[in-house]
């Protein structure tokens, strides 16, 4: 005991910090208002570092993309004004896979109008993602920040026409290998063989199809904010039969490093080319939609402007000591300012009383 005693005593004596006892303090009004007003400016100064901590700006860097081993997921919802039974989708990437191995595409038979729900969510997407579109830059930082992104799926269907059905709705999700690939829905099943495929309608039938489409979900990846899907809510007319309708898309890798985790997804920027069929004039092809995708080699990677948490600390640190010395600073110039009013009061009365008494 005696031993610790002594060590308490030692350390006792290395205190040099000054330690002014209660008895020898004196309280203020001055002293207590500043006391007040500090207090709140370092609250107050303390939120704004948090937020501003929070909130920082995005850093956007390219880099070589070297996660060869990493799968592409394509998330497909589209409908064609041709009924299910005539057409056929497809994909096939640079490898000749038949990547519906990978997964599945539901083809849903269905009508080309829309009921008035289905209406109302499409046209919100359309509109939507054409303003995100236009105006992508200047709130880039806004999307990437959001902590919410959920898609919805077109809503079901409320009333049913009386009438066949005219249209396919082809939906699913695929997994593929990130290679280049391509996704298309022409006229017939298919058949695969070893080096490729072919669509039994596009030989033996001849009949006129409508491919005029409609895209209510078309992206790579896994959902998240700050990423715009050029295609998503674009529908699109086509009146003549023969056309082929052409969508080349450059796919980047894309990992969003937030506070709260990290997600490794896919951007796209796309292009389009409508043209007729016609072999007399050299315009060869086979009528339908072709979707072309190509994986970039390079991948963004999006992360914040952020300090580390030791940093933060110290700003944090700096901000309180700096006002208490500021208001330290201001009390002490104010006290001296009030005792001298106090002295020239004094004297000014002490004056008046001498004159009084004589």
């Amino acid at each position: 005991m005696l031993r610790q005693r002594k060590r308490l005593d030692i350390v006792k004596n290395l205190d040099a910090y000054p330690q002014i006892r209660e008895k020898y303090t004196k309280t203020t009004k001055i002293g207590g208002t500043l006391s007040i007003i500090s207090r709140t400016v370092i609250l107050y100064l303390i939120w704004k570092e948090i937020n501003y901590y929070l909130e920082s700006k995005l850093i956007f860097k390219f880099t070589p993309d070297a996660d060869l081993d990493a799968k592409l997921q394509i998330n497909i919802d589209l409908t064609v004004a041709t009924p299910c039974a005539r057409i056929g989708a497809d994909i096939l990437d640079s490898t000749h896979q038949n990547v519906f191995s990978f997964g599945s595409l539901e083809e849903e038979d269905t009508w080309w109008e829309l009921d008035g729900n289905q209406l109302a969510h499409f046209q919100y997407v359309k509109h939507l993602n054409s303003y995100l579109r236009e105006e992508y830059h200047s709130l880039a930082h806004i999307l990437y920040k959001s902590n919410s992104w959920n898609y919805e799926s077109l809503p079901v269907r409320e009333t049913k026409p009386n009438r066949p059905f005219d249209a396919c709705r082809v939906h699913g999700t695929l997994t593929t290998n990130k290679v280049s690939g391509n996704f298309h829905i022409t006229a017939g099943k298919s058949i695969h063989f070893p080096r490729g495929h072919i669509h039994l309608s596009s030989i033996f039938d001849d009949t006129p199809l409508n491919m005029s489409h409609r895209i209510n979900r078309f992206s790579f990846g896994p959902v998240s904010p700050g990423i715009v899907h050029p295609l998503e809510g674009d529908e699109k007319i086509i009146d003549d039969s023969t056309t082929m309708a052409q969508y080349f898309l450059e796919v980047v890798p894309t990992d969003i490093h937030s506070f709260v985790g990290s997600t490794k997804t896919f951007q796209y920027s796309v292009k389009e080319n409508f043209r007729p069929i016609d072999h007399d004039k050299g315009s060869h092809g086979i009528p339908g939609l072709y979707f072309k995708y190509d994986v970039s080699a390079l991948k963004v990677i999006v992360r914040y402007d952020r300090d580390n948490v030791g940093q933060f600390i110290v700003r944090l640190c700096s901000i309180i000591s700096g006002i208490v010395v500021i208001s330290g600073f201001v009390n002490h110039i104010l006290q001296m300012c009030w005792g001298f009013f106090r002295r020239n009061d004094d004297a000014v009365h002490n004056g008046k009383t001498t004159i009084e008494t004589l």
